[in-house]
């Protein structure tokens, strides 16, 4: 998958699509039923399996290999604190003239991005800064009960970013838009609200083959007929949208996979993921990725034109004089020792 946000591929910095976000320390809410399930209260559908724990490095390096520079600000990922993942630093590395490693929310969606603040290096100087965080990432298992899960009809403040049109997804366009009610309208009327999503889900599928290639919008791939799993997610989401029913993207360790919400009879609203390649997996995910970044409209202050569908690794800096650009070397590799 190519971040046409930037214009270059993210394997190329590391992996193809990075985004992370931190928090140190969070709480996983789990209460085991079984031997091989973790449930949270029981006020909540969603279930867990066993973590699969990981470790990794993340950060950058700098050197002002073209004259000196100042005012230098790297913004990084770092993995998405959420419900069905844990994230703790392990160990940080600093050098001497890196001057702050903050960690930062960014509006309408989930994730934090590390920022690494260098306020002066000198011509030929490198600047390092690298986090190892371990990660734990528990699979989602599927509800035990459906039925009376509905498209809420009244959208919670916190999930109202996730309606709405985003880079790539064109939600109110009228092909998606016709679509959506033409899916809706094949389904028994007495079909649950789960079953519905289910629905868009099966149609995507189908009608979409699965085809490694460049990154693809909703309706691109709409009328190519292939896409990979980003392509098939950005599909999947804006007929759920066009439907009235809150969806987003979850974009983890070189993959992509759609979430979309629905409210039980009480009110209380959750998440539920669904595969996108490989074996069909809805209203679950079974393998535990690394999750990265959970939204798909994106505002960065260092880059107020843009909306993005994906916050990319990105530096910028001043020059002093004549220099040029400095070079930025991205880390994020796994930790095996």
């Amino acid at each position: 998958m190519e971040d046409m946000n930037t214009g270059y591929r993210l394997s190329a910095i590391g992996f193809r699509l990075s985004v992370i976000t931190l928090v140190v320390g969070v709480l996983l809410l789990t209460t085991a039923s079984a031997q091989v399930r973790e449930e949270t209260p029981a006020s909540s559908r969603v279930a867990y399996g066993p973590p699969d724990t990981i470790r990794i490095r993340i950060g950058a390096e700098v050197t002002a290999n073209h004259g000196a520079a100042r005012n230098i600000s790297v913004m990084l990922a770092a993995p998405l604190i959420c419900p069905e993942q844990e994230v703790k630093v392990i160990s940080e590395d600093f050098s001497s003239n890196i001057g702050r490693v903050d960690y930062r929310s960014l509006p309408a969606c989930e994730i934090k991005q590390m920022v690494i603040t260098i306020p002066r290096l000198a011509a030929g100087a490198t600047a390092a800064a690298t986090v190892t965080f371990e990660v734990a990432t528990r699979p989602i298992l599927p509800p035990d009960e459906t039925d009376d899960l509905v498209i809420p009809k009244r959208i919670p403040r916190g999930v109202r970013a996730y309606t709405g049109g985003s880079p790539y997804i064109e939600t109110k366009h009228q092909k998606i838009r016709a679509l959506a009610k033409e899916i809706f309208g094949e389904v028994d009327s007495t079909a649950t609200d789960w079953e519905r999503v289910e629905a868009i889900y099966d149609y995507v599928l189908d009608h979409v083959k699965y085809v490694e290639g460049p990154d693809k919008g909703a309706l691109e791939t709409l009328r190519d007929g292939q896409a990979d799993c980003q392509g098939r997610s950005m599909l999947f989401i804006a007929l759920c949208r066009a439907s009235k029913i809150p969806a987003r993207m979850v974009w983890v360790e070189g993959h992509a996979y759609p979430e979309f919400y629905l409210e039980d009879a009480d009110g209380h609203g959750y998440w539920f993921p669904c595969e996108s390649a490989g074996t069909r997996a809805f209203g679950e995910m079974p393998l535990a990725r690394t999750i990265l970044q959970k939204g798909d409209n994106i505002r960065v202050p260092e880059r107020p034109t843009e909306r993005l569908r994906y916050a990319s690794d990105y530096m910028i800096g001043l020059p002093v004089g004549h220099a040029g650009r400095p070079h930025v070397k991205f880390i994020r590799e796994p930790v095996t020792d």
